[in-house]
């Protein structure tokens, strides 16, 4: 079927991401993709500078990834996780405790990340009634947040600048506080302390958990904030017994410059969620980690098991890939990869700051920001950076990247190139 056909049947059935139905602007046919490269139906060859949402940061069609795909298909591509069980999930569970901070035990794999904060939720809840606290039910979260599209994690994303004030009144209401400072380098605020530890202080007897994103918040605006601010929730949380979840879908796994966006504060949160870059892009799948205080809880509780279980859980071939990806990142390689990212967007974006439009630039490990004065024309501005051989997906009043990690100096320039030229054209 050639493109114009395809894109027809596109436009008559299929309802793309944050997009109305029938959508308004075209989206590109792909019908390939290698290294850092999108190929599309026209000819064109497109340096993907958002990794494919975060995810994809060993770039396309890996080998290493590419065989691990195809061996555990030989052998099975998927069986139910209730009462079976299988290499590929315990070699994950085992990497995954052995990757992140001390004291998290236990790992619940699921289906994405919005499944993950679900299941993070479940567990502060259910841990909470198994002490005998069921009035502990609400979660306490800074503005900015972005957790997901599912229920739960729409009521901790941030009321007014996120897209899910339509559901007002329907979601749970939670405790929200102030955003945090922004700045990764800039000394905390003695100020915005106390007003976490009064908040926290104030609702301690009703909250079940403070859920937060570490050092990144990312769809909810691409700020970042000093780590110090997680050492305090740390300890607020430990003092007033309520658990610390921390959302690191998007920072897992090298994104801010650490495996963790958590080793920045080194501490160590109840509760942890990861996703997106974890199987390298290549399939859905994502894991919620415990300690063993949360999952000793609720197995003494009035019902001793996790209420929770996907169908595709532990999914065989997600797990293999996943695997593969984590061992790709497990020789440190990423580190100098990820450094040499950083110095090739400071020194590409720098320029951005002349520009009248731009209100601020920012750089922390591989995520470039260009932050404007006024909303982003997603037409003119994807029009543009395709136009200097790039892909980008801006939003709001942001231009950015998180390039894949395999990502060359040539490929950051062209990305680079890309987000000024459409900075220019704002």
């Amino acid at each position: 079927m050639d493109a114009a056909a395809l894109l027809a049947l596109d436009a008559a059935h299929v309802w793309h991401p944050y997009a109305p139905m029938p959508g308004r602007v075209p989206p590109l046919l792909v019908t390939g993709a290698r290294g850092v490269r999108l190929e599309l139906a026209d000819g064109r060859e497109l340096v993907d500078g958002m990794s494919s949402w975060w995810a994809a940061v060993h770039g396309y069609r890996h080998p290493v990834l590419d065989a691990a795909l195809a061996e555990q298909s030989a052998r099975m591509s998927h069986v139910m996780f209730g009462g079976l069980t299988h290499e590929p999930a315990i070699t994950l569970a085992t990497t995954l405790v052995d990757l992140t901070p001390d004291s998290l035990e236990h790992v619940f794999l699921c289906d994405s990340g919005s499944v993950s904060v679900e299941v993070a939720v479940k567990m502060c809840l259910q841990y909470q009634r198994s002490r005998g606290r069921g009035d502990k039910r609400r979660l306490l979260t800074w503005r900015g947040g972005y957790h997901g599209d599912t229920f739960t994690p729409m009521s901790v994303c941030d009321p007014e600048g996120g897209m899910h004030a339509l559901w007002r009144g329907v979601l749970p209401e939670q405790v929200f506080v102030p955003a945090p400072p922004s700045g990764f380098g800039a000394p905390p605020d003695p100020s915005y302390v106390d007003t976490l530890a009064a908040a926290i202080a104030r609702h301690a007897d009703e909250l079940a958990a403070v859920i937060v994103e570490p050092v990144v918040q990312g769809a909810g605006g691409m700020r970042f904030h000093h780590p110090e601010y997680l050492r305090v929730l740390r300890e607020l949380t430990e003092e007033h017994d309520v658990l610390l979840v921390f959302d690191e879908i998007a920072t897992g796994f090298g994104r801010t410059g650490r495996m963790f966006a958590a080793q920045h504060a080194g501490v160590t949160p109840d509760v942890l969620c990861v996703g997106k870059a974890l199987t390298g892009g290549y399939l859905s799948m994502a894991a919620t980690l415990c300690t063993a205080e949360i999952a000793d809880g609720i197995s003494m509780g009035e019902l001793p098991v996790l209420a929770h279980g996907p169908t595709f859980m532990g999914n065989p071939l997600a797990c293999a890939v996943a695997n593969a990806s984590l061992g790709l990142l497990a020789d440190g390689g990423w580190e100098h990869d990820v450094k040499r990212i950083e110095a090739a967007l400071r020194a590409g974006l720098a320029p951005a700051a002349d520009l009248p439009a731009v209100r601020d630039v920012r750089v922390l490990g591989a995520i470039g920001v260009l932050q404007l004065d006024h909303p982003v024309d997603m037409a003119v501005a994807t029009e543009v950076v395709t136009a200097h051989g790039a892909w980008l997906r801006p939003f709001r009043d942001l231009i950015y990247t998180m390039p894949p990690y395999v990502s060359t100096d040539a490929d950051l320039a062209v990305v680079t190139s890309a987000m000024l030229a459409a900075a220019a054209a704002a």
